[in-house]
């Protein structure tokens, strides 16, 4: 494609700066700018359909109800939850009930290379750095009046990191190869599915920044935990598929209890492309049990299996605690669980509450020591004995 027909393609790229004959590293910048704007990295569309929190259960009515309290306020918001859980869904609907006219400017800090990214969120001037022919806004900038999502935050290199805190501190932003402080009128949403306390330990991350992030903190749950969730979700995705193909599909009971007791370490994106593929098996038909995907079905709980236990097996087995199996047995997976509760309330109580230390103490993940809190109705803050 010559310059004229992609000046006549494309009339808001900077194709007039273009000397000729055309030098690779200058084309090269146009070709970039093309190409950030087809992957749409500025979300300015609103998108209302797709960017709706789905689901009834406690977790997505607790969600609902933190979007509601935030949106109004300038408040960061920092999202936590594991890839898929929507994140950025929450984000845009913040977004959409805070009243900002300006638009709403996603960008995902682990899919920028770390030597591109300054440039990328704050803008650059002609001659900053090689095939830099112009003048260029960053993201910040036209966020401004808007919303600014940064996702996968705690993937964003350290040096980006001190940046980052200038610009929530003082509110002004500086393009690469210039001096000249800009401001900006930006509400920052981040997002991220590591678990940043362990990455503050590990030097990963600034706890300044962290503290300067997590003003408003909002976690969402896996999928996993709020199967109910899970017919209300599969309902909106089969929707949106008819409207855009025309090709409807039905679940049947015993396959949707199937997918309510699976796990989805893939959350709710998982599900998404779950039913995708099954409108393409099953087009206008209904999926039962036998139509899902072995992965789903083979996911299932297994049965107890007797092992043989020889004797020389047995003298071997050492274990720190003694328990005496009680002649009448015992229903082991729930004495099992009451052990967990009560170990869980114990750390709680010794870590006054604290989620993340509690989590240290019985050597687990702060998100799984989250989950299990909910299952057992504990209260982090209540201090009486179990």
């Amino acid at each position: 494609m010559i310059p004229e027909q992609l000046h006549k393609e494309f009339p808001w790229a900077r194709i007039h700066s273009l000397d000729y004959p055309v030098r690779l590293d200058a084309l090269g910048e146009v070709l970039n700018e093309i190409r950030a704007a087809r992957h749409k990295t500025d979300h300015s569309d609103p998108r209302p359909e797709e960017s709706r929190l789905i689901g009834n259960s406690a977790d997505t009515q607790l969600v609902r109800r933190m979007i509601e309290q935030v949106a109004p306020s300038l408040a960061t918001v920092l999202i936590t939850g594991e890839s898929g859980t929507g994140k950025e869904v929450v984000a845009r609907q913040i977004h959409e009930r805070s009243g900002r006219k300006g638009p709403f400017v996603a960008v995902n800090c682990g899919a920028i290379p770390e030597h591109l990214l300054e440039s990328e969120l704050f803008g650059h001037e002609r001659g900053a750095f090689t095939g830099a022919v112009s003048a260029r806004a960053g993201r910040f900038e036209q966020a401004n009046g808007g919303t600014f999502f940064l996702d996968e935050i705690g993937d964003m290199p350290t040096v980006m990191q001190v940046k980052l805190l200038r610009v929530l501190e003082e509110r002004v932003i500086e393009r690469v190869g210039s001096t000249e402080s800009i401001p900006v009128d930006v509400r920052l949403i981040a997002a991220t599915h590591r678990d940043l306390p362990k990455r503050i330990a590990d030097g990963k991350f600034r706890e300044d920044l962290f503290y300067r992030l997590s003003v408003f903190p909002i976690e969402i749950t896996p999928l996993r935990s709020r199967p109910d969730d899970i017919p209300l979700l599969a309902d909106e995705f089969i929707r949106r598929i008819a409207a855009e193909k025309s090709v409807s599909l039905q679940i049947a009971g015993d396959a949707m209890e199937i997918l309510k007791g699976y796990l989805w370490s893939g959350n709710v994106r998982e599900l998404a492309n779950l039913i995708e593929r099954l409108v393409v098996i099953r087009p206008n038909g209904i999926v039962r049990e036998r139509d899902l995907p072995w992965p789903i079905v083979e996911r299932k709980e297994p049965e107890p299996e007797e092992t043989e236990v020889v004797g020389s097996n047995l003298s071997s087995i050492s274990s720190t605690v003694r328990v005496d199996l009680p002649k009448e047995g015992l229903d082991l997976k729930r004495y099992l669980a009451e052990i967990e509760q009560d170990m869980i309330h114990q750390a709680l109580l010794e870590s006054d509450g604290v989620v993340q230390r509690a989590a240290e103490l019985l050597g687990v993940g702060r998100t799984t020591l989250v989950e299990k809190i909910r299952r057992y109705e504990l209260n982090p803050a209540k201090k009486t004995t179990h």
